[in-house]
C-alpha cells in the first residue's frame, strides 16, 4: 500500500488581514506625503526669508547691511573721509599722564591724546543713517581714523576697516542682546569662549588674572573689537586719557587702529591689508568677511 499523505496545511487563509495592511499603508503614505508638503513649504519660505536691510525702509539695530559678493572683492575698501568737529582736539597734547601701563609697550604704542578730534554730529547724523552702524559705534571708529590721522599718516587707516571687524566680531557691541551706551562703553560684557584650545582655538592661559575677562585659568577674548588680555596689555590705549578699557568702543576701535598699523602698514596696499587682518584673525572666512564689510560700509558711505 502507498503512504498516506499528510493533510495540508498551505491552503489560502483569509484576505481580511491583508486588505487591513493595505488600508494602513495607503494611509501612512497620505500622511507622509501631507507632511513633506507642509515641511517643503516652511522650508522654501525660510529660504526666501533675508533679514531687514537699509533698502527696505527698516533700519537694523546691529549694523547689519547688504554685503558685495566676497569673490569680486580684490581690494582694500576706499578710504573714506570723516568731517571733525571743530569743537575737539584743537589743542593736542603727546600724551595723557597715566596711560597704558601694561608690560612690553613701545613709545609708539603708549602715545594718547590728552584731547582726541571727534567726528562732527551733523556727520555721525548722516553716516550712521545710510551704513545703518549704530551712531556711537560709528562715533568710536572715526575718531580712531581721526587720531591716528595725525599720529601715523603713512597707515591710512579708514574707518570702514574698523567697522568691518567691529560687525564682524561682535556686532557692533550689539552681541547678547546689548548696546553702546552714550559713555562708549557695552551695556552688557562681551566676553568669549575660554582659549583652551578646544573649539579651533589656541591656548592661551591666563596672562590678566582675570581682570579683564574674569577667568583666572584662560584668556578670553574681552569687549567690542574682542581683545585677548596679552594684546590688550600691549596696544590698550585710551582715546581721551586715563586707564584703557577693552570695553570701551573708543579705546577698543583706536586700540585696534594701532594694532592693524603696526609694523609701518600702508592700508591703501592690499598686500599690507590683509596681512593686518590676518594678524588679528588668522582666518581665511574671517578676512573675506571683515572685506566684504568694510566695502559695504565705505560705498554706502
Amino acid at each position: 500500500m502507498g503512504k498516506r499523505r499528510a493533510p495540508r496545511t498551505d491552503r489560502p487563509r483569509g484576505r481580511g488581514p491583508l486588505v487591513a495592511a493595505c488600508a494602513a499603508l495607503a494611509v501612512c503614505l497620505l500622511v507622509t506625503g501631507g507632511l513633506v508638503y507642509v515641511a517643503n513649504r516652511i522650508s522654501a519660505a525660510l529660504d526666501a526669508w533675508s533679514g531687514p536691510s537699509a533698502a527696505d525702509g527698516r533700519v537694523p539695530e546691529d549694523g547689519s547691511i547688504e554685503t558685495p559678493p566676497h569673490d569680486g572683492l580684490t581690494a582694500p575698501p576706499s578710504t573714506s573721509e570723516v568731517t571733525p568737529d571743530e569743537g575737539s582736539g584743537s589743542e593736542r597734547g603727546e600724551a595723557a599722564a597715566g596711560a597704558g601701563t601694561g608690560t612690553g609697550t613701545g613709545a609708539d604704542e603708549q602715545q594718547t591724546p590728552a584731547s582726541a578730534p571727534r567726528p562732527s554730529g551733523d556727520w555721525l547724523d548722516e553716516v550712521a543713517e545710510s551704513t545703518t552702524i549704530p551712531r556711537r559705534a560709528l562715533e568710536g571708529y572715526a575718531s580712531a581714523q581721526l587720531v591716528l590721522a595725525e599720529e601715523e599718516p603713512s597707515c591710512r587707516l579708514s574707518w570702514p576697516t574698523l567697522a568691518g571687524i567691529g560687525y564682524v566680531e561682535t556686532k557692533h557691541g550689539t552681541h547678547g542682546g546689548g548696546e553702546i551706551g552714550s559713555d562708549g562703553l557695552t551695556t552688557i560684557d562681551i566676553i568669549g569662549i575660554p582659549l583652551d584650545g578646544t573649539n579651533n582655538t589656541r591656548a592661551i592661559p591666563d596672562t590678566d588674572g582675570g581682570r579683564y575677562d574674569d577667568d583666572t585659568e584662560w584668556d578670553r577674548a574681552v569687549g567690542p573689537m574682542q581683545f585677548i588680555p596679552s594684546t590688550w596689555e600691549r596696544w590698550g590705549t585710551s582715546l581721551e586719557g586715563g586707564d584703557p578699557d577693552p570695553r570701551s568702543i573708543d579705546d577698543a576701535a583706536l586700540s585696534a587702529g594701532r594694532y592693524l598699523c603696526g609694523g609701518g602698514r600702508d592700508l591703501t596696499s592690499a598686500r599690507d591689508w590683509e596681512s593686518a587682518i590676518l594678524t588679528y584673525n588668522s582666518s581665511r572666512t574671517y578676512l573675506d568677511d571683515v572685506l566684504a564689510y568694510a566695502h559695504a560700509y565705505a560705498d554706502a558711505s
